[in-house]
């Protein structure tokens, strides 16, 4: 007779760390635009069909079927459909994990890796996940999340990049990706600081301190660059006037607006609109 005993190792284990909070799937019929915007954990889309683009932190990324993109918490980012080709993905939510520096080239936000060599187990694991969590049959939940962890392990082995496990409980992070994502949200509206304090439940020296800490600019210094960097878009692909432009991104007069510009770009924002026309950056 014979028999074989083997002995599990105790690695590095991503279980009782990582946390799936959702998963969705998408399928977009057309060009368009979308404000970007960024979450508390990180996320994994893959492109089960299509061509698009990825903009992450104002730089444009194209992405097509296979692809799968990782964008790490706090992050700035949103995906954009061509309508030649629309992006059909599926998009999981996962809390406590984040690449690591060493994983992508020395960018710490993001990576965009194509498994077309996996695809099928891929797509086997995904689309399981997605059954489970819209018939919800009992235990569901469990499966859902051993399913991730799965996926995540054999997605690690074709590549080499690692993963950084993050703390689930850091409420100074919890805390400022809550007001980040407030801002990004809700940047057209009159935002103070007072607010922002108010829908976070801390007192407004405390959040300006924290946000700063972790961003290394202040909430009322990012909505201003969040305001710009809309304000910047609507310069270069429409023929709106200044004033519609500075109401629409959240400014309170054109004339504070045509400031702001001025002072964050170094011109106003009739010469953008020209340079960018001609093609001068």
């Amino acid at each position: 007779m014979s028999n074989n005993s083997y002995e599990l190792m105790q690695g590095n284990s991503i279980r009782k760390t990582a946390k799936l909070l959702y998963i969705s799937s998408a399928k977009y019929g057309g060009d368009w635009h979308s404000v970007q915007h960024t979450h508390n954990c990180s996320e994994l889309f893959y492109v089960i069909e299509g061509r698009g683009q990825f903009l992450i932190e104002n730089q444009t990324y194209p992405v097509s079927s296979n692809d799968l993109v990782i964008v790490n918490p706090n992050v700035l980012h949103t995906e954009v459909s061509l309508n030649a080709s629309p992006l059909k993905y599926i998009v999981l939510g996962v809390e406590g994990l984040e690449l690591s520096a060493s994983s992508m080239n020395e960018n710490t936000n993001f990576c965009i890796i194509n498994f077309k060599n996996i695809r099928d187990i891929i797509l086997h694991y995904l689309q399981h996940m997605l059954s489970e969590i819209e018939d919800k049959p009992a235990g569901y939940e469990i499966v859902c999340q051993d399913l991730m962890e799965i996926l995540i392990v054999l997605l690690g082995r074709q590549t080499n990049f690692s993963t950084l496990l993050t703390p689930v409980n850091k409420k100074t992070t919890r805390l400022c990706g809550t007001t980040k994502r407030y801002i990004d949200t809700h940047y057209k509206e009159n935002i103070t600081l007072d607010q922002l304090a108010e829908v976070c439940h801390v007192s407004k020296y405390h959040l300006a301190h924290a946000f700063t800490e972790e961003y290394g600019i202040s909430p009322i210094n990012y909505l201003i660059s969040k305001r710009i960097t809309e304000a910047e878009h609507l310069l270069i692909t429409t023929d709106f006037s200044l004033s519609l432009i500075s109401n629409t991104t959240g400014f309170s007069s054109p004339s504070y607006f045509a400031q702001i510009f001025k002072k964050q770009k170094g011109m106003s924002p009739t010469e953008y609109r020209k340079r960018a026309s001609l093609g001068v950056h």
